[in-house]
């Protein structure tokens, strides 16, 4: 909960456990923190492009006898936020975050001493814009061979908007104008498995002219309500391809399309490959 609401999202609200009553009184502060934060940060003017999906990303890094990284799987370069080459270059202690060189020099040497050694651990990776990654791996070798092994399962925090991080630190002038926007954006994400209302319908919803909804939705997300409402559905479909069994077509249908082939070229666009190139996690229902 303190996770998400560092990352900005104050939307996310944690459930009582009736078994525990100072566990329910912890969880009314933060849900009091998240719903007074989201309050603050409207009425100051804020838009606040939080991080509205989350995936689980499941990766591999393999090590040679050196600790250089000598494989990775595909995830890893968007996830560290390097280009693949550069990663094949680096030691994985340099994709740590410093608070983690201590436990890595300590499972280091236990895996160089002996070829059975297995760990499981909590290492903070370091993205190369400095952004931190927790998650916990295993460590081990493979057999008949030097190189080490490590898996882990992290969830991934997709942005809302390409530019998310220059939103988020720029203060409007109109609060009003702020407040308006934040809730049809709010009302967008909530109803995005729904037929989108027309700009017009829209404006008559919020008590808006339609005109100023459209001009100021651009200024602030530097996109069209539609581009905005299509998108969020794309990264929808994007979620449910790598995390579920649904079939495409029915993922397509979900996402609003359909017809299959107006989804292909959508999410292909939108992403550069198509739907059935992504790999799906049959464990994850």
């Amino acid at each position: 909960m303190l996770f998400e609401m560092a990352t900005g999202n104050f939307t996310l609200k944690l459930k009582p456990d009736t078994e525990s009553k100072e566990l329910d009184e912890l969880v009314t502060i933060l849900n009091t923190v998240a719903e007074k934060m989201q309050s603050l940060t409207t009425t100051l003017g804020f838009i606040n492009p939080h991080y509205t999906y989350q995936g689980l990303v499941q990766a591999t890094i393999i090590l040679n006898n050196t600790f250089t990284i000598k494989s990775f799987s595909h995830q890893i370069p968007a996830l560290l936020e390097y280009n693949a080459d550069k990663l094949l270059e680096l030691r994985f202690d340099e994709i740590l975050a410093k608070q983690s060189i201590p436990i890595w020099d300590k499972i280091k040497t236990e895996t160089a001493a002996d070829s059975n050694a297995f760990a499981v651990v909590q290492f903070i990776f370091s993205t190369q814009s400095q952004h931190l990654i927790p998650s916990y791996c295993t460590v081990s070798r493979f057999l008949y061979s030097d190189d080490i092994i490590i898996n882990f399962i992290t969830t991934v925090l997709q942005d809302l908007l390409p530019e998310a991080t220059h939103i988020s630190s720029s203060v409007v002038h109109n609060q009003s104008d702020a407040v308006l926007i934040q809730k049809v954006r709010e009302y967008i994400l909530k109803n995005v498995e729904n037929q989108l209302p027309t700009t017009s319908e829209l404006s008559k919803i919020f008590n808006v002219n339609e005109f100023k909804l459209k001009d100021t939705f651009r200024h602030f997300f530097n996109t069209s309500i539609y581009q905005f409402y299509t998108e969020e559905r794309l990264k929808k479909a994007h979620l449910l391809i790598l995390q579920t069994n649904i079939p495409l077509k029915e993922i397509a249908f979900i996402s609003g399309y359909n017809d299959y082939t107006n989804f292909y070229k959508a999410f292909k666009k939108k992403f550069s490959y198509s739907p059935s190139e992504l790999k799906r996690d049959n464990t994850i229902i």
